[in-house]
């Protein structure tokens, strides 16, 4: 990769595959490559130490909003203030804002109805009938609901979540796009903070109101908030969708890891676990930082002003860190994955993340333990132009 290759994203990934290039340049230090749009070239790093270091370390900065970056895509559509383009110590004042609603307690107190939202959206999907789509009935609307519930949007606002996020973190291929992505940032900007209205005027038991009392008492402004309710909103249904999905599909399409499940469910907590670490979800090599120094990473001199992408879904697969790597393991010992990322930028929600998986995986093995796909494998349509990988519809009998 001496030669700075250029990357271009997938259109269309191909199943569950680990990506050849990523698998390359696992087997090198940071190396730079190419990426189709934006200015520039730009540091690739991949391997779980070196990833770890440059994502906690903070000479390397996450505020590229505005600067002229080599890109994955033809056009850049951040949300404005998003925290996840903000450095210390804002980003952690932003952050400690909604900590508590997603920590251990919090996640834990909302169980039993998260529990209870899957078993009625499995009692619709029986209600229909087999062959039916378990994306459509039950993967897509769980988190849906759950996100909307937390942060407090009435569920006949729900619907618009989904569609804006389906838009929004599907690539922008022409200025069409760019101008439809733009439309709907303004629109979902419009709506939280009509959202953040009520809930001054009428507080509730969640995330929104707790957003505006912050607002209220001088630890996050209003563009903040809008920011932050966008981003959990939208992202919250998104990554949720299609990770689930990915586990579901692995659990039909390779019968000794569902058998495996079934004779030992307490296994399933530690299988989430490699299940996250194993599903390659982004597609593209990674999440942009800016050296704001010169920094030694992996035996490169990477120099200050100069871009690093770092890819989370390559260290996963760091066969210097994980035995056989390809292989879903459920009793792997090791360190622990980097599917929600690292250092300060880490996922806002993993603990609701996590236990989501647990809740539906838990209840499908329970109540369907004869699950399968009504169509061969080769026939599962998965989804193009994505940011995160999933099938489009999952066809099951049972």
């Amino acid at each position: 990769m001496s030669e700075c290759p250029l990357y271009e994203v997938p259109d269309d990934p191909p199943e569950l595959r680990f990506d050849p290039f990523l698998r390359t340049a696992l087997q090198m230090p940071p190396a730079r490559i190419r990426l189709l749009y934006g200015e520039g070239d730009c540091w690739l790093v991949t391997r779980y130490d070196d990833v770890r270091f440059v994502t906690s370390d903070p000479r390397f900065s996450r505020d590229i909003v505005g600067r002229p970056t080599p890109r994955m895509t033809r056009h850049l559509i951040p949300l404005d203030r998003a925290v996840s383009f903000v450095d210390p110590p804002d980003h952690a004042r932003v952050r400690a804002v909604v900590a508590p609603a997603f920590s251990r307690a919090g996640v834990e107190r909302v169980r039993p109805w998260v529990e209870s939202v899957v078993d009625g959206l499995v009692d619709d999907m029986l209600a229909a009938g087999p062959p039916a789509d378990l994306v459509r009935y039950v993967t897509s609307p769980f988190p849906l609901e759950v996100v909307g519930e937390v942060l407090g949007a009435p569920p006949e606002d729900r619907p618009r979540l989904r569609d804006w996020a389906d838009a929004l973190f599907t690539r922008a291929a022409d200025d069409a796009g760019l101008e439809r992505a733009q439309q709907i940032k303004t629109a979902a900007r419009a709506y939280f903070r009509r959202l953040a209205a009520r809930r001054r005027r009428r507080p509730a038991d969640d995330l929104m109101t707790r957003m505006v009392e912050a607002v209220d008492a001088g630890r996050l402004d209003e563009e903040e908030l809008l920011a932050l309710a966008t981003l959990i909103g939208l992202n919250g249904w998104h990554a949720v969708r299609n990770n689930v999905s990915n586990m579901v599909y692995l659990l039909l399409t390779r019968d000794e890891l569902r058998e495996r499940l079934l004779s030992a469910p307490e296994l399933l907590p530690q299988a989430v676990e490699e299940l996250l670490r194993w599903i390659p979800h982004k597609n593209g090599v990674g999440q942009p930082r800016i050296a704001t120094e010169d920094v030694e990473v992996g035996g490169a001199l990477i120099r200050r002003g100069e871009v690093v992408q770092v890819s989370y879904v390559a260290a996963c697969r760091d066969p210097g860190r994980f035995s056989d790597p390809d292989t879903i393991d459920v009793d792997r010992q090791g360190p622990p994955h980097l599917a929600f990322g690292h250092g300060p930028h880490h996922c806002v929600a993993p603990l609701l993340a996590r236990m989501e998986a647990e809740v539906l995986l838990s209840t499908l093995l329970n109540r369907l333990p004869g699950l399968r796909l009504a169509v061969p494998r080769e026939e599962v349509s998965w989804q193009q132009q994505v940011l995160i990988r999933g099938p489009v519809g999952l066809p099951v009998s049972w």
